[in-house]
């Protein structure tokens, strides 16, 4: 490749692995797998390696991915907190050792080889044996301050037990989800419509930094330390302080390994690849370390990597099992999902027995035949997903499956949406799946919180005591003891959540309704800006486009629910029975120092962006995303959207910082319209966002 080349491929991996970077660390979103993404790097790390005046300091070989986020205090690491050089190849492994030999001059040491948790990083501090302060990686310079979600996390200690801990050291892991956590959690957001997550990993890192702690006590995270940082450690080898720190009550790994030579990491590599499918949690390789520390020391680090360690990734696993046949379910939506029922086979723990198909277009891509093997991941799924066909495998008594074009469940033709990759059972008030199914969402624990299972529901409907959600506020005590298993307790704890749901606030009821598409984000986000059920009722598309978050898909949705003469006589059936459909007064309005204001943000802020809105629409004021002729201001923060600025700079919309903003709802001043008083932006804050914008 010449010199030119080069330079343009650089160029273009450094932008598509700086965009990689950004889905895996900031949203918990990657879209490719861990080894597309490292293949990218290798390619990129081999060109500067050939062309070494093309590397510079921002290069992704140079940094370390960051995961910062505004919505966090960041404190800077005592030490740098960086990543570790990966491979796939135990030839490089081998490499690796030979390099750590030549490094430290042929002395002899060994090696600590431990599994590679596929998780989040994480770094604790503890003082005088308690525990003070938990950052994330970050950028390897600071790291986000989650102290306080960290403390619900069960197995990690708020106090050490035992003795001879230092007065202050660091001790860094990883925080995971294990796999029976992390289904139940997909279980949840796959019934209440949210997306699920790709992965553990995933998981694990959104549910990190959740901005109520609490929530976060719910998710089942989990931790495992495996590195010590201190002043004047007492220890002479790695392994050695891992098990002092076992000894004080932190989450040490037990499947960790000293090893003498890399024909014992390669058996210890081997073994694992096979047994990581019987472990509760995910694990995407192995780490192996120097062990002697002064070892460590010695060798020392590159700007990126420790030269003392290195990480072996295990291929992404998939089993490969035969599809025995095909299910076509309907959920609560009325969207019809095919699943491949299959013979049992060990995966990532458990055993699966069905996969996802997705759709019909995902059937014809793979080309699938009933009878065919089949490679399956478990993904983001709740059930595992099809990969591929084994074509080698295929025989001739394989049968193509159809796609059925009625409801499996009730006969009524489907429909397609355009641009909707799924089929549709339009018969929403008659098909009993999905009655059945929103039934159970509306009294989920995100919803009216009601205690009640499937169970339950499968009940109350195959007796014709529940057709719909104001069915649930007309039983009395004598319709329940008629479910079998129940007795005067269950029956009178059933009606006591009930009558407790009616004090659920306005957003988690217009959530429970099981609107398409409104998941409990945007329930909560229509709740606050349009204030009453009658308000969300009465509006038309250009005033629901208007509230934040809402786009076409949602508005058309919105409109079509409450058109529906069935959906307007439930909202009033709930209504008499006395569920919340208006937000609270004190929650609704602070004051009224931004009342008819249209307000768009832009950028970054002091606090989370959400919060910004909430401080909005709480001081009278309403939301939009896009800057249009009706936009009272745009409200700017750091780094903010070169497209906003420049409609509002065409559109002669004022344009205002943060510190602005919060001196207009402190003071209660109404916005400067030639009849209040002016309040200047600073000579510094212009400049501030001034700066900004030449960024782009």
């Amino acid at each position: 490749m010449e010199h030119k080349q080069a330079e343009i491929r650089i160029a273009e991996l450094r932008k598509t692995i700086s965009e990689h970077s950004r889905r895996y660390y900031e949203e918990n979103a990657p879209v490719i797998s861990d080894y597309e993404f490292d293949m990218l790097m290798k390619e990129l790390e081999s060109l500067e390696r050939e062309y070494p005046d093309l590397v510079t300091p921002d290069s992704p070989t140079q940094k370390v991915g960051s995961d910062i986020r505004k919505e966090f205090e960041q404190y800077p690491h005592k030490y740098p907190m960086l990543s570790l050089g990966n491979t796939y190849d135990i030839s490089e492994v081998e490499a690796f050792a030979e390099r750590a030999s030549k490094g430290l001059g042929g002395k002899p040491f060994t090696y600590s080889c431990e599994l590679k948790f596929d998780g989040t990083a994480i770094c604790l501090t503890y003082r005088e044996g308690k525990l003070f302060r938990a950052l994330t990686r970050g950028d390897g310079t600071v790291g986000d301050d989650v102290t306080a979600n960290v403390r619900h996390i069960s197995n990690i200690p708020q106090t050490l037990k035992g003795s001879g801990w230092p007065g202050e050291f660091e001790i860094r892991g990883e925080i995971y989800m294990p796999y029976e956590a992390f289904d139940r959690l997909n279980a949840e957001r796959l019934r209440d419509e949210d997306p699920p997550f790709a992965n553990p990993r995933n998981a694990a890192s959104g549910s990190l930094k959740l901005i109520n702690p609490s929530e976060v006590g719910h998710r089942g995270l989990e931790c495992t330390l495996y590195h010590i940082l201190g002043e004047n450690l007492p220890f002479s080898t790695h392994s050695e302080a891992l098990d002092a720190a076992a000894s004080w009550g932190l989450p040490v790994s037990d499947k960790r390994r000293t090893c003498k030579s890399t024909e014992e990491i390669e058996e210890y590599i081997n073994y694992w690849d096979t047994e990581r499918k019987t472990l509760p949690f995910a694990t995407d390789g192995a780490v192996i370390k120097i062990n002697e520390l002064n070892f460590q020391k010695e060798l020392g680090y590159t700007a990126k990597f420790p030269r003392w360690a290195v990480a072996y990734k295990f291929k992404a696993e998939h089993a490969l099992t035969k599809l025995l046949s095909i299910d076509y379910q309907v959920g609560r939506t009325g969207a019809i999902t095919p699943v491949a029922n299959l013979e049992p086979v060990l995966l990532s723990g458990t055993v699966v027995k069905r996969a996802s198909l997705h759709n019909a277009e995902q059937m014809d891509l793979l080309d699938i035949r009933i009878g065919d093997y089949v490679y399956v991941e478990k993904g983001g799924e709740i059930i595992p997903k099809i990969t591929g066909v084994e074509l080698d495998r295929r025989t001739s008594d394989t049968e193509k499956p159809v796609f059925p074009d009625r409801c499996p469940d009730c006969g009524t033709l489907l429909v397609k949406d355009e641009g909707e990759a799924k089929s549709f059972c339009p018969n929403t008030t008659g098909c009993p799946t999905q009655i059945k199914g929103k039934l159970v969402h509306f009294l989920c624990r995100k919803a009216m919180n009601v205690i009640a299972g499937d169970a339950t529901i499968e009940q109350l409907f195959s007796l014709g005591l529940v057709r719909r959600p104001s069915d649930f506020y007309a039983l009395v005590k004598s319709d329940l003891l008629r479910l079998e298993g129940w007795k005067d307790r269950s029956a009178e704890r059933f009606l006591d959540s009930l009558e407790e749901s009616k004090k659920v606030p306005f957003g988690r009821v217009l959530f429970a309704l099981g609107i398409r598409y409104v998941g409990e984000t945007t329930a909560k986000s229509l709740a606050a800006h349009f204030g009453n059920i009658d308000n969300l009722m009465a509006a038309d598309r250009e005033s629901l486009l208007e509230a934040a978050d809402i786009g076409e898909v949602i508005a058309d949705s919105i409109l079509r629910y409450f058109s529906s003469d069935s959906s307007k006589e439930e909202i009033e059936r709930l209504k008499k029975a006395g569920l919340q459909f208006s937000m609270d007064a004190k929650e609704t309005q602070m004051s009224d120092a931004l009342s008819g204001m249209t307000i768009v943000i832009s950028g970054n802020f002091s606090v989370s962006r959400d919060e910004i809105k909430h401080l909005i629409q709480l001081n009278g004021g309403k939301n939009s995303s896009s800057v249009s002729s009706r936009t009272t201001f745009l409200l700017a923060g750091s780094k903010p959207g070169p497209e906003k600025i420049k409609k509002a700079e065409s559109l002669g919309v004022e344009i205002i910082s943060e510190e602005r903003f919060r001196s207009i709802i402190a003071s209660g001043l109404e916005h400067p319209d030639g009849t209040g008083q002016e309040l200047p932006e600073s000579t510094e804050t212009q400049e501030r966002i001034h700066k900004d914008l030449t960024l782009f």
